[in-house]
C-alpha cells in the first residue's frame, strides 16, 4: 500500500476517524474469495505490478493453506481492501514468505519462534484514494495478530518503495536484500521484520488505534481448525475497549 508524504501525526487523527465504520471480516466462501481476488489484481494491474489477463484474478495456493487468515476490509460496508495473514510456527511453515525467505526463517523457526507474516495487501484503486487511512487500518490487522499469538517477530515482505511505510509505522528493520517476486515484472520484494515484545509499548502510544480488547482479538482470530498454529500462551494485557465498527462481523 502506498504512503504518503505527511505530518507524523496525521495517520492517528485520520485513522482515528475512520475506525468506527471499519469491519474487519474473515473471507471464508468461494464467492467472497473471488472478489478479493478480483480487487487484488485491479490493485495490482493499477499498480503497475503485472500485466493484463484474462482471468483478471490473483491467487495463489497460499490462499488456502491450513495456517492462513484471509480478511476483507470493509468501510461502510463496502468491500475497499483485503489482508492475508499466516502464523509461521515450527510445524506451520507454508507462505510465500517462508518460500522466498526461507534460508533466513527457516533456521529461526527451527528454533522454535513464531511469526505473523502478512501479505497480499491490496486495495481497490479509487477507494484507496477516498480512504487514505487505509494502510493504517490494514496493518493494524497484523498488529492484533502479533498480540493475540504471542508473536516474537511481525513481518512483513514489502516491495522495496514501500519500506518507509513500515520503518514508520512497525518499527520494522530491513532483514534482506531484495528479491523478486514470482508474476511482478516491476519490483522486487525486501523482508522486514519487527520485534514485537521491544517496540509494543512505542506503537501504541503513537498510534492509538492498533488498541484492541481481547474479545475482538478473540473474534478475528479463534478458528477451531487453525488454533493449532500458535502454541504459546497469548498475552493477557490491558487493552482500549472494543470499538464497535472494529469487531469482526461474522466468522
Amino acid at each position: 500500500m502506498e504512503s504518503r508524504a505527511e505530518p507524523r501525526t496525521q495517520p492517528v487523527v485520520r485513522g482515528g476517524g475512520l475506525f468506527d465504520r471499519i469491519d474487519y471480516r474473515l473471507i471464508e466462501t468461494a464467492e467472497e474469495k473471488d472478489q478479493i481476488y478480483l480487487m487484488r489484481y485491479k490493485a495490482y494491474l493499477h499498480g503497475g505490478l503485472i500485466l493484463p489477463s484474462e482471468s483478471r484474478r490473483i491467487c495463489d495456493r497460499y490462499d488456502d493453506a491450513p495456517n492462513v487468515w484471509l480478511f476483507g476490509i470493509f468501510v461502510d460496508g463496502e468491500l475497499c481492501g483485503s489482508f492475508r495473514l499466516h502464523v509461521l510456527t515450527s510445524e506451520w511453515r507454508m507462505s510465500y514468505t517462508t518460500e522466498l525467505f526461507g534460508d533466513i526463517l527457516h533456521p529461526r523457526l527451527d528454533r522454535g519462534e513464531i511469526f505473523v507474516d502478512p501479505a497480499r495487501f491490496s486495495a481497490d484503486p479509487e477507494k484507496a484514494q477516498r480512504f487514505p487511512e487505509l494502510p493504517y487500518l490494514t496493518v493494524r490487522l497484523g498488529f492484533l495478530a502479533c498480540e493475540y499469538f504471542n508473536a516474537d517477530t511481525g513481518l512483513a515482505m514489502v516491495r522495496t518503495d514501500h519500506q518507509a511505510f513500515y520503518r514508520r509505522v512497525l518499527l520494522s528493520e530491513t532483514i534482506s536484500e531484495p528479491r523478486p517476486f514470482p508474476g511482478w515484472h516491476t519490483r522486487k520484494v525486501v523482508l522486514m521484520a519487527s520485534d514485537f515484545r521491544a517496540v509494543r509499548e512505542r506503537i501504541l502510544a503513537r498510534f492509538p488505534i492498533m488498541r484492541s480488547s481481547a474479545f475482538e482479538r478473540r473474534m478475528l482470530f479463534d478458528r477451531a481448525g487453525q488454533r493449532k498454529a500458535a502454541q504459546r500462551p497469548v498475552l493477557v494485557s490491558a487493552s482500549a475497549p472494543l470499538s464497535p465498527g472494529a469487531a469482526l462481523m461474522g466468522t
